[in-house]
């Protein structure tokens, strides 16, 4: 059974940083590439970051570029999403996912994605 945990999200103001983490289980973790969406109420979820499962590649929406860092572990099978200088438009359902993909690809596409974790609050006051 596939496990993607989120962690690391909360309140905190604008201009600060958070940092979440995803744990991923039942899963070779080091053959799928993975990515953050997050979700505002009333919006569709979007595409935040990916990263490639060899880790030698990473993409980047343009709402978040210079101020967001996607990383991995695969020896402790967990995604990192670094966020600084946040936003109060910042403020989501952060979920990650996994998908297969080749060795460089990171994929952006909602559907691209098998698998999701349950999402983790993020809030950034004004």
């Amino acid at each position: 059974q596939v496990q993607l945990v989120e962690s690391g999200g909360g309140l905190v103001q604008a201009g600060g940083s958070l940092r979440l983490s995803c744990a991923a289980s039942g899963l070779t973790f080091s053959s799928y590439a993975m990515g953050w969406f997050r979700q505002a109420p009333g919006k569709e979820r979007e595409f935040v970051a990916a990263i490639s499962w060899s880790a030698d590649s990473t993409y980047y929406a343009d709402s978040v570029k210079g101020r967001f860092t996607i990383s991995r572990d695969n020896a402790k099978n967990t995604v990192y999403l670094q966020m600084n200088s946040l936003k109060p438009e910042d403020t989501a359902v952060y979920y990650c996912a996994a998908a297969i993909a080749g060795y460089y690809y990171t994929p952006q596409i909602r559907e691209e994605y098998e698998y999701w974790g349950q999402g983790t609050q993020v809030t950034v006051s004004s």
